[in-house]
């Protein structure tokens, strides 16, 4: 009978491994990365459009007609899209019979109130062509899907009324210069939506078509992330959704920082104990609109008046007043990603204080919801004296406000489209919307630190620590503990 295979072998083997894998394990070459940078999505290489598009193009639907031959599947699936619908999901809500639908194809925001029977100038930022034929032959021509809107070279490719590209567009051009989606290509929307640079979100504006490392620190500096970088895209659904124009949000469904920031990220233990209750946000966007102004109120009630010199940042004519600020601190809130409410169409306002267009949830006792920073636009904007609703205007449409501004006018022209009933009596009532901050991303060396929110001189930091519900500062009193 043969020997077996001597066994202390075996048992030298065995003990060898256990000293080796924890080496290996520590040693730089084999251990799994921790640098963000490796987890940014690979990106197909670019093909040059010159010399594959041919043909003289009349209209953007003969553009696309020509993308189509070759992209078969890229108008379908950008429909069922919510850059196409401009429409959440049907949601259920506790203050509404049956499911309701966010988004600003039907809903009222505090900025320009409303995209209803103002699609001439509000489609200027729709992924579509055709709005003068009305929203449902609209969205149901997959010839009417812009490809240019967002693959374009944007110096040579702009949109002017109904969606439609602008009378001096060369279209041929413009479809050559097709490609992947730039900062540019997003940024003709995203910066100067609510009617200009900056206006509405606060952590968007044209500072950053080319911004430098210290203004945001994904898209400046070395890294140079364009937009889809982090909201990933397949089949052309975008990763990412607005807390505005949602009422709830399916996590899978939004962009988070632990796409690319995996593993422990801090050195400092205290820092990282914070996890549980302060969003990554709070710390690495200490400030709104860092270079751009961004508006922070907005009056309707001051609009029509004579006399007065219009001045983009103060006062227009057809819009009110305003007020603009930058550089400032945010206002912090628990939130747990969703909604608490939104306000829908035909909703009672709130008579007795501001009404909330949408109002984040969360609270200290949320095990989900995290200290988030916020931006809070103001408004003065109409509603109904008698049917307690706000109205939506028609302010750019034919005989609108713009044109005559006349606000029992432009109410009587969107009863029709919106199908709210006008009384003839208006006035105009204070709201509030919150756009939460996820721009403008500081590094660690210019993120907060622990004295601007815990002061050890006893002087108030920027946390509000009784709003959030604690007793006092939870370093100093107790309170709910930062796990």
């Amino acid at each position: 009978m043969k020997k077996g295979f001597p066994r202390w072998i075996l048992g030298l083997f065995a003990i060898g491994l256990l000293i080796l894998v924890p080496y290996l394990y520590q040693h730089p070459m084999f251990k799994p990365s921790r640098d963000a940078a490796t987890h940014i999505p690979a990106k197909s290489a670019h093909v040059n459009h010159h010399d594959i598009v041919k043909g003289d193009f009349k209209t953007g639907q003969d553009v696309t007609r020509a993308c189509l031959v070759c992209h078969k599947d890229a108008a379908a699936e950008l429909m069922k899209t919510s850059h196409w619908t401009w429409e959440s999901k049907a949601f259920e809500v506790p203050w509404r019979k049956g499911p309701v639908t966010i988004g600003k194809i039907n809903q009222i925001n505090n900025f320009c109130i409303g995209a209803q029977g103002n699609e001439n100038k509000c489609m200027t930022c729709h992924a579509g062509y055709g709005w003068e034929a009305g929203k449902a032959a609209q969205q149901a021509n997959p010839e009417n899907v812009d490809c240019l809107a967002c693959h374009a070279d944007a110096n040579v490719y702009s949109k002017g009324l109904f969606g439609n590209p602008a009378k001096s567009v060369n279209l041929l051009a413009a479809a050559r210069s097709v490609r992947a989606t730039t900062r540019e290509n997003c940024g003709k929307c995203h910066f100067d939506g609510g009617g200009g640079n900056g206006v509405k979100h606060g952590d968007l504006d044209e500072s950053q078509y080319f911004p430098s490392r210290a203004l945001d620190v994904h898209m400046g500096g070395k890294h140079n992330l364009q937009c889809s970088d982090c909201h990933v895209t397949r089949k052309h659904q975008v990763l990412g959704r607005a807390l505005a124009d949602n009422y709830t949000i399916d996590p899978a469904e939004q962009v988070s920082c632990e796409q690319c920031h995996q593993g422990s990220i801090h050195k400092d233990e205290r820092i990282s104990a914070h996890l549980k209750s302060v969003a990554c946000q709070t710390c690495h966007i200490p400030a709104i609109a860092r270079e751009e102004p961004t508006k922070t109120t907005w009056d309707w009630s001051k609009a029509g008046q004579d006399g007065r010199k219009d001045d983009h940042y103060t006062y227009l004519k057809i819009k009110g007043e305003f007020s603009y600020a930058s550089n400032f601190a945010p206002t912090y809130l628990w939130f747990n990603g969703n909604n608490e409410y939104r306000y829908i169409l035909g909703d009672q306002i709130n008579r007795n204080g501001p009404t909330y267009i949408n109002k984040p949830a969360g609270s200290i006792k949320d095990p989900k919801a995290r200290i988030f920073p916020f931006k809070v636009h103001i408004a003065k904007q109409p509603y109904d004296k008698v049917n307690g609703y706000l109205l939506q205007p028609v302010t750019s449409g034919k005989d609108g406000y713009w044109t005559h501004f006349n606000w029992d006018q432009a109410f009587k022209l969107a009863e029709p489209i919106t199908g709210l009933a006008y009384s003839g009596q208006y006035g105009f009532t204070e709201t509030y919307m919150y756009w939460e901050s996820t721009h403008m991303v500081q590094a660690a060396d210019k993120a907060l630190q622990c004295d601007a929110c815990h002061s050890a001189t006893g002087k108030p930091g920027r946390l509000d620590w009784k709003a959030l519900g604690y007793s006092g500062d939870p370093v100093k009193w107790g309170g709910r503990k930062l796990p």
